[in-house]
């Protein structure tokens, strides 16, 4: 009987070739299209970064004002991304997501219509309100299709759109700067806000033809395919506990987490907002050169993030791939700012920095996808990005207010490494038990 009952096992268990097959096959349908996307989406947001250089002073606003402008896109990113993710859950991925890309593609393109501080605020708050739901949405939708041990490495390739981004809008955002700079009677700036704009919209649309709601409407999978990732993402989720709408709020862990990504954010939008700043700051002065010098730390962070997660991924480990990356940043961020006019020095510390804070958070979407599933990882995983995320206003208000207060950035640049180092210490607090898988 045992011999018989080991036979039937055989048959129905799917061979290790088989089923690597089938991921590659759903990674190079799925990650390059969304990874796309999240490249369009960190763009818009954070190419102010880029216009900052021009419009503050045409437009007259300090850098307070930029910090309180570049930041309040958070209030609006964080008071509509759970309601964004519980719809998405309800109404499927391809709907929403093309919702949220088309209408904050009009409203980044808005931007270049900026003439008063209210006007920048309110732009950069209803961006915030129309991206809300596109990263979390995308962490979401990648638990349909992925088990928990395979996910370490599919989150750090879709998070690398954030280094890329910044490979590539550094110095396209130089280029299109110096290159329309009066073109039609507009700035330099208002152009990079059109322009850039543009890959949004077009992808919105792309997304209604070519993204599917889940495992069960691919047609471009056979029967057996969709029975095999179907059977490993329900074998992953009967080992979690957490499942309902309201788990996703009332989990002690979850608020925890929330805790330390919204530590790990300070140091992100310290890198997005900044790091344009902190180059010029070393002795650049023209925006190409700027852009063509964030080219090295993003595209380093890029590798560093696809092998750490196929690392964390082979050992099953994730809170020291969190720790020790996070550690190093921070170290980055101090010698970045101890040689800041040493243009080598702090361009090597920023390189190192930048991998640092990269690497972590997208280290830190594994232990949310570990402890929670189906409606529960709806609401979790938008209430950990949405509070988290509240970093993003106050991080670059608090480093400008700073900068206006002190004439430097080297207090705002210490409370950044700081930050990524309480973050990466309390990832230490989470059981090994709940989130190594």
């Amino acid at each position: 009987m045992n011999q018989m009952a080991q036979g039937v096992m055989t048959l129905v268990e799917p061979d290790i070739d088989e089923t690597t097959r089938v991921y590659r096959k759903v990674t190079w349908r799925l990650v390059p299209f969304l990874f796309a996307c999240y490249v369009a989406a960190y763009l818009d947001r954070v190419n102010v970064g880029f216009a900052k250089l021009q419009m503050l002073g045409e437009l007259r606003f300090s850098e307070t004002v930029y910090g309180l402008g570049a930041g309040i896109f958070f209030i609006g990113y964080f008071l509509f991304e759970v309601p964004s993710n519980m719809i998405l859950h309800k109404v499927g991925a391809r709907i929403w997501i093309a919702r949220v890309m088309l209408s904050w593609a009009v409203i980044s393109a808005a931007m270049m219509f900026v003439t008063t501080p209210t006007l920048f605020y309110v732009l950069r708050f209803l961006l915030g309100l129309a991206e809300a739901g596109l990263f979390p949405g995308v962490i979401l939708y990648l638990t349909y299709w992925y088990p928990s041990d395979r996910r370490g490495g599919i989150i750090a390739m879709f998070m690398t759109g954030i280094p890329i981004a910044g490979l590539i809008g550094g110095p396209v955002s130089g280029w299109i700067m110096n290159a329309f700079a009066g073109a039609g009677g507009l700035a330099g700036w208002q152009w990079l806000f059109l322009i850039e704009a543009l890959p949004s919209l077009v992808l919105g649309f792309c997304v209604l033809a070519y993204l599917d709601d889940g495992i069960q409407k691919a047609k471009w999978l056979s029967p057996e395919e969709k029975a095999l990732l179907a059977q490993n993402v329900a074998a992953d989720a009967a080992t979690v506990t957490a499942h309902r709408f309201r788990d996703g709020f009332t989990s002690g862990w979850v608020w925890l987490l929330c805790g330390i990504y919204f530590f790990f954010i300070m140091g992100l939008y310290g890198v997005g907002f900044w790091l344009p700043t902190l180059i010029k700051g070393a002795g650049v002065a023209d925006p190409l050169q700027i852009g063509l010098l964030t080219m090295l730390p993003y595209g380093a962070a890029a590798v560093a993030m696809i092998a750490v997660g196929r690392l964390s991924d082979a050992a099953r480990e994730r809170r020291w791939h969190i720790v020790v990356p996070g550690l190093v940043g921070a170290v980055g961020w101090l010698v970045s700012i101890r040689f800041s006019t040493d243009l080598v020095v702090a361009e090597a510390a920023l390189t190192v920095a930048t991998i640092g804070v990269l690497v972590t958070l997208a280290q830190f979407w594994c232990l949310p996808t570990a402890i929670l599933a189906g409606a529960a990882a709806a609401t979790g995983i938008a209430v950990i990005n949405s509070v988290g995320n509240l970093a993003g206003f106050v991080s670059p208000y608090l480093i400008g207010w700073i900068i206006d207060t002190t004439k430097s950035t080297s207090l705002g640049v210490y409370t950044l490494a700081a930050c990524l180092a309480i973050g990466s210490l309390l990832a230490l607090t989470m059981p090994k038990r709940l989130v190594n898988r």
